[in-house]
């Protein structure tokens, strides 16, 4: 039995999810997995949507795994996911239908139909927020365009985190980082905008008080204490998005934090003591989403490691399953430089033959095809850190203390040949850890809710004590200099 004090940190990613437990002695914190499931999108008739029901059963073995490993240790839980979906309940609680998956289609040219109905410069006045077809708002205008009588029956909306927390609880609530990823939370007024909300046509009555990280969700119910064996656990309602609990975790003593969390999605940004929303901001394409202790998130989403994902699930369809070293070997093998793409191309977002949609972009942009594997990741790869590099470059205008590092943090720290490309692009020192940030980012929340620390910058100190940072420095700056030029042609 453990004698150090536990947080079990629930971290459910796009693909995969985890049951944490994070063993804290005073002065660092061990992070154990406990139990790993994939998360596996389902397509049905009316299109696809999550498994939320195997992903809870998931959960609840998870979380008697750890009752039996920690017992009387366990302090409290967190909840956190990826952003913007969500589940529809009745006045009775009951989930009415299984949640869209973010990429499914029932979106395609609702933007569209949003803007005529509000501009695209009063949505980002009231929101702040980036646009991509699948946020919330998006999603919730597409049923009221497709008219689904769910929406007219539901008397609540929780996002993913906390619709686990009310499985888990009884309790419901919105948590404001999460909330803030839906393009319908004004990060100047703290609260939803209900002017927005009226003016698209939804219902008022599904937004409702908004809760911070850090505050006490409630019990765990009796039948999930009984069939998990967790007696007296809370659950403490962290920062519910993932990249919210990431970013909580940056290893920084800066003042102002530059991150890149790197996984599915690359996500880099500022932590900032306010939101950044005018013209030059719209312009520019970033987002403010919330972040611990009020902090604001300014960033830009940028297509990550999808497409290798995608790619590797591609080739492994046909029967080669390359592991991640592996593709990262080919990748370095192959000769720089050769072809490039706009990883955020619209045709990226979607899931696909995405080989074949890569071969087709370059032959569209009169480059060389990239034929072999090695060639295709290669293309991603040095794409992705270009991207990086203009997106850092326009980042860098709205601090007056410009950071003198980038750290990158999340699964994708992991992968060194594109920290170091993105170094050489960037031409800026990458520090990269903690690879489990966004479970550290949950614990310092729930520590912070425990009084086990009082401020988010002494968990930061926690997270230096608790990893191994791994320094990558610039270098081929001349043919990266080139690079930008032709990368600059694509976007």
């Amino acid at each position: 039995m453990s004698q150090k004090k536990v947080y079990l940190a629930v971290d459910l990613g796009a693909g995969s999810g985890r049951v944490l437990a994070g063993e804290f002695d005073g002065r660092r914190i061990e992070l154990h997995e406990v139990n790993r499931f994939e998360n596996v999108p389902v397509q049905l008739p009316s299109g696809w949507h999550w498994n939320i029901t195997a992903l809870y059963q998931h959960i609840l073995e998870g979380l008697k795994l750890a009752a039996e490993s920690y017992a009387d240790s366990i302090v409290s839980l967190g909840v956190d996911t990826w952003g913007v979906d969500y589940g529809l309940f009745d006045k009775e609680g009951r989930l009415l239908g299984l949640p869209y998956q973010y990429r499914d289609s029932r979106t395609d040219g609702v933007m569209e139909q949003a803007f005529e109905r509000v501009s695209k410069e009063a949505i980002y006045k009231a929101t702040g927020i980036q646009f991509i077809f699948f946020n919330t708002l998006f999603q919730l205008y597409s049923e009221v365009v497709q008219k689904n009588p769910a929406l007219e029956q539901a008397e609540d909306l929780l996002f993913m985190p906390d619709l686990i927390g009310y499985w888990l609880t009884g309790k419901k609530t919105q948590e404001r980082s999460i909330a803030s990823t839906s393009q319908l939370y004004n990060p100047s007024t703290g609260d939803w905008d209900y002017d927005l909300i009226d003016s698209l046509g939804l219902p008022r009555k599904l937004f409702k008080g908004i809760s911070d990280p850090g505050s006490k969700l409630g019990a765990l119910s009796a039948h999930v204490a009984a069939f998990t064996g967790l007696e007296n656990v809370n659950v403490i309602t962290v920062a519910g998005h993932d990249t919210g609990s990431a970013v909580a975790a940056v290893p920084s003593k800066a003042e102002t934090p530059a991150y890149l969390s790197s996984g599915t999605w690359s996500l880099m940004g500022l932590e900032l003591p306010a939101p950044v929303i005018n013209e030059r901001s719209f312009a520019d394409d970033f987002t403010n989403e919330m972040g611990v202790n009020g902090t604001v998130r300014y960033l830009k989403n940028i297509c990550g490691l999808w497409l290798i994902q995608e790619c590797k699930r591609h080739w492994k369809a046909q029967g080669e399953d390359l592991p991640y070293h592996r593709m990262a070997s080919l990748a370095a093998e192959t000769t720089p430089f050769r072809s490039l793409i706009n990883p955020d191309d619209a045709r990226f977002a979607k899931a696909g033959d995405m080989p074949e949609k890569i071969q087709a972009y370059c032959h569209e942009h009169g480059q060389p095809i990239p034929e072999t594997k090695g060639e295709i990741i290669r293309t991603i790869y040095e794409s992705l850190a270009l991207r990086y590099a203009v997106v850092w470059e326009k980042l860098m205008t709205y601090t007056e203390t410009p950071p003198r590092s980038l750290h990158i943090v999340g699964g994708g720290c992991q992968d060194k040949l594109l920290n170091q490309f993105a170094a050489n692009a960037i031409g800026i020192t990458v520090k990269a850890s903690p690879v489990e940030a966004t479970g550290l980012g949950n614990i310092l929340a729930q520590m912070l809710a425990d009084n086990a620390i009082a401020s988010i910058e002494e968990g930061r100190e926690i997270v230096v004590n608790s990893s191994i940072v791994e320094v990558f420095e610039p270098a081929d700056q001349v043919p990266w200099a080139e690079a930008k030029a032709k990368f600059a042609a694509l976007t």
